[in-house]
């Protein structure tokens, strides 16, 4: 490999054509949305069958992204960006092509194979390539691509189905991926070192085994058997994917602790900040995928609104994120992120516990305000905490230590929507409507007064935990080591081959 020196690489062109890939690849995580209600009708599933399309996204990038340190260690940038990319293509085109629900399904497990890469090889060029004074900047561009991504799909997706049936969303994403993928051969170069490490199989099937084990555990003890709506976590089949999924997890994780190049480097987490801002991470992700796989289905089917309203409701907010991430990241770099973290967490507390009280007259502009506040609070957590805990990591370990972030946020939010959907379906079977609700009705207002108050209660439930964990978060943010993000170590090289 020889040296190109700083001058000669043109950063803003690459980070530009990164930065498509991953937005199109998250944005993908919430751009079905809203056309949620409309698959269910086509394909004639329920709301626990139709969440998977969501959910098996989310848990493949979490199954592929500790595989993405063993890659970006063994492929060059150039030829990865573009393979993975081209991964994400074929899913989607697969996608536009489905006429059946196992096949969508299929082809949204193929989209996040080739996604699960795109975000920690961008986030490990940032690492790579920007020194650590000026990573905040940096990374709030890349949290544009984070919560802009998953904020707009519900907006776009709901303008979309106004005019097309929902293939029509992935027809919207084909020419982009074709346009990026060309650029890409252009403008991407190889920055990171390659170090050619040893697959190790057994460690890929015990990571994909454990996480897959533990959602599906989660996922069908919420929904139960038979459609029955009840919670089934008593099961012998739900208790043995869930021990299953645990015990292949905790042998991945000995094993990569015990082989010389392990898959994914677990020793990170004995750096405190590292491992105290992935926390908070996480619990910042179950909480922003969580809204938007939720209020969706409380607008369109509770409320009557149309996918494109419920997708305009979210669109202030998600305006609001991308304008801030970027201003949040500089501020990173003159106060650190626990005088942004702390306040941040905090509005996301207020106004997820506002969103406890939903009823069916709650107006479309106090849900468009409340959430667009909710994501300002959002937008100062997010990357200015992720980007404290990165910077904690050696040089050498960019690749892993970027990897293990994305890899516990998309499983966390995986896990973490599965288990909102669990908490709204159980609460909604288990409620028990009051003799004051039903006075005066006929028998056939009663039925359907009973129905609106008990998908009611559930959705106030999924918010009502959603306002806990950010609160356990503001919590935590207060032990955030406070430092200014000023680099502490020498100027790094810019390896190209």
């Amino acid at each position: 490999m020889a040296e190109l020196p700083k001058e000669e690489l043109k950063l803003g062109p690459m980070l530009i054509c990164l930065l498509i890939g991953a937005f199109v690849g998250i944005l993908n995580e919430t751009l079905l949305a809203t056309a949620l209600p409309s698959i269910m009708v086509d394909f004639g599933i329920n709301e626990n069958q139709v969440q998977w399309l969501t959910t098996a996204y989310l848990l493949t990038n979490g199954v592929m992204i500790p595989i993405t340190a063993f890659l970006i260690e063994r492929f060059s940038t150039r030829k990865l960006f573009i393979t993975a990319f081209s991964l994400f293509g074929l899913g989607t085109l697969i996608a536009a092509l489905s006429h059946s629900f196992p096949l969508l399904l299929t082809a949204r497990v193929v989209q996040a194979m080739g996604s699960g890469i795109m975000l920690p090889l961008m986030m490990t060029v940032i690492l790579t390539v920007i020194p650590r004074e000026k990573r905040g900047g940096a990374m709030g561009l890349a949290g544009i691509v984070i919560s802009f991504g998953p904020a707009i799909g519900p907006t776009l997706s709901g303008y979309l189905l106004e005019h097309f049936s929902w293939r029509g969303l992935f027809y919207v994403v084909l020419p982009i991926v074709i346009f990026t993928i060309i650029l890409a051969i252009f403008v991407v170069k190889n920055v990171t070192k390659l170090t050619y490490p040893k697959i190790d199989i057994l460690s890929i099937l015990l990571s994909s085994f454990g996480f897959g084990g533990l959602l599906y555990g989660v996922s069908i003890g919420g929904a139960g058997h038979g459609g029955s709506g009840h919670s089934n976590w008593t099961d012998p089949l739900v208790l043995a994917w869930i021990i299953g999924g645990a015990i292949s997890l905790g042998l991945f994780i000995w094993r990569q602790l015990v082989i010389k190049t392990p898959l994914l480097q677990f020793r990170v987490f004995k750096f405190p900040t590292f491992s105290l801002s992935l926390v908070i991470t996480m619990i910042v992700m179950i909480s922003l995928i969580g809204a938007e796989t939720v209020l969706p289905l409380y607008m369109q089917t509770l409320r009557g609104f149309s996918p494109l309203e419920s997708g305009l409701m979210l669109l202030p907010g998600a305006i609001v994120i991308g304008i801030m991430s970027p201003i949040t990241g500089m501020l990173f770099d003159k106060i650190g992120a626990r005088m942004l973290a702390i306040p941040g967490l905090i509005i996301v507390t207020v106004t997820t516990f506002l969103f406890t009280n939903l009823t069916m007259e709650t107006s479309f502009t106090a849900l468009a305000t409340i959430y667009a506040v909710r994501m300002f609070g959002l937008s100062m957590a997010m990357m200015p905490v992720m980007t404290a805990g990165l910077n904690q990591i050696p040089d050498k370990w960019n690749a892993h230590g970027s990897a293990m972030a994305n890899t516990m946020q998309q499983v966390s939010a995986a896990i973490g929507t599965a288990i909102l959907i669990t908490i709204m379906t159980t609460t909604r079977a288990n409620y028990v409507p009051k003799v004051s609700e039903l006075e005066g009705l006929s028998e056939a207002a009663a039925q359907q007064q009973v129905l609106e108050n008990a998908s009611l209660s559930g959705f106030n439930a999924i918010f009502l935990t959603a306002s806990i964990l950010a609160l356990v978060g503001a919590v935590l943010a207060l032990f955030i080591k406070q430092d200014k993000a000023t680099g502490t170590e020498g100027k790094r090289e810019m390896m190209v081959h």
